[in-house]
């Protein structure tokens, strides 16, 4: 089986098993990751770009290995290349566990406990929940929804398309490096600016497919376009703020605003203005239209995928086709036989042989 069909078979299988398993309770793989790169943390931290840039290397850097070695080694197999696939698909999307966190924090808003809510935001997001009643906490699981959809699934089958179960590993292990030291905390300002600057350039395919889609499988594609267009550049995340922005329009409410980080409040532009403030039940819609566009990305991947190893095998102008070796045989039946008086090529001048 092809490399291209491996991918769309095996995404397809890990993102069902995402939808009807979720992640488990313990030992998780991200989780594993994260406390390895937490111990490489512990070792290198320096309040200094490069050694953040080398941490950054370091746990990137390890996952794409183990991806390519994992990779190779089930190559032979057809039906160990599938289950690789599968389950590091299966690993690094996280569409299902977005989704019952989402739901979780909706149930106890619609309850009228605000404290639940608030109690499990952090599972979520990073913002400080004391500082929000209940519609702010809505508008806060909106918008971390849309912005995880790209960061927790679009991203990763983006990437997987690309370059299999090492695009897969690779880009998830730079979502999680951004997550735990690309923040603009005291400690991490420096250390942590290689992760977020490699995040922001990872995440920008996926953003912007996540985006589209929004506008094909909301409510109001051309409110999605519309908000994307006018709004998405005045959020401080260059990724972040289309995918919003495109969420905003499709389910017609208003995001961004004021906001608090760690005891740090920043004030947002607003997104999709026109739209009507953020309500419980917007949060059910949000969830929706967030497995609606995990699975037309799983589309666009696979097709993305099979379509570039179409063209990957396609002779290239000009070129002469080799017949097989059991094929090079004269009228009469006897092989014809190879001559050795043509030039052979040599080394290219100024070049390594």
């Amino acid at each position: 089986m092809r490399a291209d069909r491996v991918f769309a078979y095996g995404a397809a299988a890990g993102l069902l098993s995402d939808h009807l398993l979720g992640d488990p309770r313990r030992g998780h793989p991200v989780a594993l990751f994260g406390r390895a790169a937490g111990a490489v943390e512990r070792v290198l931290w320096r309040d200094h770009r490069g050694w953040g840039a080398l941490h950054t290397a370091v746990c990137a850097g390890s996952a794409l290995a183990l991806g390519v070695v994992a990779q190779r080694a089930v190559r032979p197999s057809r039906t160990a290349s599938l289950a690789l696939t599968a389950t590091a698909t299966w690993a690094v999307v996280g569409g299902t566990s977005l989704a019952r966190e989402a739901r979780g924090i909706g149930r106890a808003l619609e309850a009228g406990d605000v404290e639940a809510a608030r109690a499990r935001l952090p599972h979520l997001c990073g913002r400080d929940p004391q500082a929000l009643d209940a519609d702010g906490i809505a508008r806060a699981v909106v918008e971390s929804v849309a912005e995880n959809t790209s960061d927790a699934v679009v991203g990763a089958l983006v990437w997987g398309a690309v370059g299999g179960v090492p695009g897969l590993l690779g880009f998830r292990a730079v979502n999680t490096l951004d997550a735990m030291v690309g923040h603009k905390s005291a400690k991490y300002r420096r250390y942590g600016w290689a992760s977020a600057r490699l995040d922001d350039v990872a995440g920008w395919p996926g953003a912007r497919l996540t985006a589209v889609l929004a506008a094909a499988a909301g409510g109001d594609g051309r409110g999605a376009v519309r908000a994307w267009r006018s709004d998405a550049a005045k959020h401080p995340s260059p990724n972040a703020g289309p995918v919003e922005a495109s969420f905003a329009g499709a389910l017609g409410v208003r995001l961004g605003g004021t906001l608090s980080y760690g005891g740090r409040v920043e004030h947002r532009p607003v997104l999709n203005g026109e739209g009507r403030a953020v309500e419980v039940g917007d949060i059910e819609r949000a969830v929706r239209l967030s497995r609606r566009v995990g699975w037309l990305a799983l589309g666009v991947s696979a097709a993305g995928a099979v379509l570039r190893g179409r063209v990957a095998r396609r002779p290239a102008v000009g070129a002469v086709p080799t017949l097989p070796h059991s094929r090079l045989r004269s009228s009469g039946g006897t092989p014809i036989a190879l001559r050795n008086d043509c030039p052979q090529p040599g080394p290219q001048q100024g070049g390594v042989s």
